[in-house]
């Protein structure tokens, strides 16, 4: 057993938590912002600012063709897994051939890819890290163990690991059409507070495919929290703490929280009340990337995803157009009420002393 610890020692495998659910997940999300997300945003400038560049095919694979925003997305499986390879700090063979061992479970995963992405990633990496420089013919060996393990857990088990995210994800989508209200507060609290803590709740969403009204609340609970820590800390943090919490993360604020819970009512408060309002007030729906249901205001990529579910929607014909108060809705549920609320609630829980001066300062 000593001899086994030392080995994984030496290899850096790390069998926990922290490095399987929080490093490699939040590369996960990082690998389908650099590749599904941005395609996305490049499809949607294109088609919106009719640039001939974005919009016709620059590519044919297979019959297929591609724009450009349409091969960055083609590349998402393939992304995510380089991704957590390089969070499991992978040797450079190791590395590389994660390139297939992504296309392979993404691929097989179908719309649960991200989930079978993650576990077979994980074990390809780390089996490859075990034989990594361990024979005289590495640069055979330890691909042909990445790829073979990888590939070979595609087959037997992205198929069913897709399908049991597609239905979780599809029964929380319809718990919430059915049950607005309360799923409103359950999704926007739990997405909210998944964003600030040190986990990725965009990861999360593109797991599940959360979208629709869900994604909606999804996208109201992220922006309470970067909204809300962004107002209630401006006192302490000026301008430079409003613009990395408010359109970077509030996770910035996760070491203040360990010392003093009590600072994370507002923004929590503040999303149990604006999800259920934006499900059944303005009818918030998420129809863009299921990862942007997860990243609220951060580089404002969740207020471009529910535009680009608008464009998508109106080019199918299930929505006629673009409303005034679809805008109105959206400001409100991004920037107005995380703030207003948020700020009244703290000024409440200060008043009871239990939040004061400086617990929310950013080092």
């Amino acid at each position: 057993m000593e001899k086994i610890r030392e080995f994984l020692k030496r290899k850096d495998i790390q069998i926990s938590l922290r490095r399987y659910g929080i490093d490699a997940l939040g590369a996960m999300a990082q690998g389908l912002f650099c590749s599904l997300l941005i395609g996305t945003i490049i499809n949607t400038i294109g088609t919106q600012f009719h640039i001939p560049f974005l919009t016709v095919p620059v590519a044919t694979v297979a019959g297929v063709e591609y724009t450009v925003g349409g091969i960055a997305s083609a590349m998402s499986g393939p992304a995510m897994a380089v991704a957590i390879g390089y969070a499991l700090k992978c040797p450079p063979l190791v590395l590389f051939s994660m390139i297939s061992v992504g296309f392979a479970s993404n691929a097989l995963g179908g719309t649960g890819g991200p989930l079978a992405v993650l576990v077979v990633a994980i074990v390809a990496a780390e089996c490859g890290k075990a034989i990594s420089k361990e024979t005289p013919v590495d640069i055979l060996v330890t691909p042909l163990v990445t790829i073979g393990v990888g590939i070979c857990l595609s087959w037997l088990i992205a198929p069913a690991l897709g399908r049991a995210a597609t239905r979780v994800g599809d029964l929380i989508k319809w718990a919430t059409e059915l049950q607005p209200f309360l799923m409103g507060i359950l999704v926007s609290v739990l997405v909210g507070m998944a964003l600030t803590l040190p986990i990725s709740s965009a990861a999360i969403c593109a797991a599940l495919g959360l979208t629709g009204l869900a994604g909606g609340a999804a996208v109201a609970g992220c922006c309470a929290q970067m909204v809300g820590f962004a107002a209630i800390s401006f006192r302490e943090n000026r301008w430079g703490g409003l613009l990395s919490q408010g359109i970077g993360t509030s996770m910035l604020q996760m070491g203040n929280i360990v010392r003093n819970p009590r600072i994370w009512i507002a923004p929590a408060l503040t999303s149990a009340i604006t999800g259920p309002i934006a499900t059944c007030l303005f009818r918030l729906r998420m129809n863009g990337a299921p990862v942007s249901s997860g990243m609220g205001t951060c580089g404002l990529v969740g207020q471009i995803g529910v535009y680009t579910g608008w464009i998508n929607d109106v080019a199918s014909g299930a929505k006629s157009a673009i409303t005034a108060m679809d805008w109105i809705g959206l400001v409100m549920i991004s920037f107005v009420l995380p703030a207003v609320l948020s700020l009244a609630i703290h000024a409440v829980v200060r008043r009871m002393g239990w939040v004061k001066d400086g617990d929310l300062k950013l080092n």
